[in-house]
């Protein structure tokens, strides 16, 4: 469990905040709006309503005390990043901001940014890759080139193992886990079958990815 300061309530912070809370984080939500605080109240440890480019308001919240601070503000940048400044001069351990455009991101990770997040632009990313292909389902980003992959078994795998069709030999990606009924079976071994009804879990280059399963 972290303790977390979340600065910005749009539609993106009031959704985070609420997986926050579900993951079982103590969560500090701070909005100028007051309605905005009122909705929240219910998914978060406490909330303040205030301007968090007050250098005097932001001390009185013990920053340093946070283990992360984020900046989810989206519709003023002035603002977001004045807060975000001021959070690292007051003692942010880990002060994570958003952005709407690379040159934003630019300027919070100059004025102390941490690490810039920018959702419309990762969704876009997700949604480019899912729905462009026949088999990816989902996937999370590593680095520039690897990510996690979920995906349906092609046609001509079903009835087989995970040795005969060798991907890992053939491709480069590693097979890591077997879904199936929203179970993950871990267990790999060169035995495991692949049925039409699993799903698989791998591990590659979105190249290779591309190239083995002709999506």
């Amino acid at each position: 469990m972290k303790s977390i300061l979340l600065i910005g309530l749009d539609n993106f912070g009031f959704m985070l905040a609420k997986e926050l809370s579900e993951l079982g984080h103590q969560i500090m939500a701070v909005d100028r709006n007051e309605d905005r605080i009122n909705a929240i109240l219910p998914f978060v440890t406490d909330a303040q309503i205030g301007d968090s480019t007050n250098e005097t308001f932001l001390q009185s919240l013990g920053i340093s005390s946070f283990d992360v601070c984020i900046v989810t503000i989206a519709d003023e940048f002035q603002s977001s990043l004045e807060t975000t400044s001021l959070l690292k001069e007051l003692g942010g351990r880990y002060v994570v901001s958003r952005a709407n455009r690379e040159v934003q991101a630019k300027f919070l990770l100059r004025n102390g940014a941490d690490e810039v997040i920018n959702p419309e632009k990762q969704m876009a990313q997700w949604a480019a890759i899912c729905y462009s292909s026949t088999h990816i389902l989902d996937y999370i980003k590593l680095d520039e080139e690897h990510a996690i992959f979920e995906l349906t078994i092609p046609e001509d795998w079903v009835g087989k193992t995970v040795g005969q069709i060798d991907i890992r030999k053939q491709f480069g990606i590693n097979i890591m886990a077997v879904k199936e009924n929203g179970t993950v079976n871990l267990s790999i071994t060169p035995e495991t079958a692949l049925d039409r009804d699993k799903t698989i879990l791998v591990l590659g280059d979105l190249k290779a990815i591309q190239k083995c399963f002709h999506t």
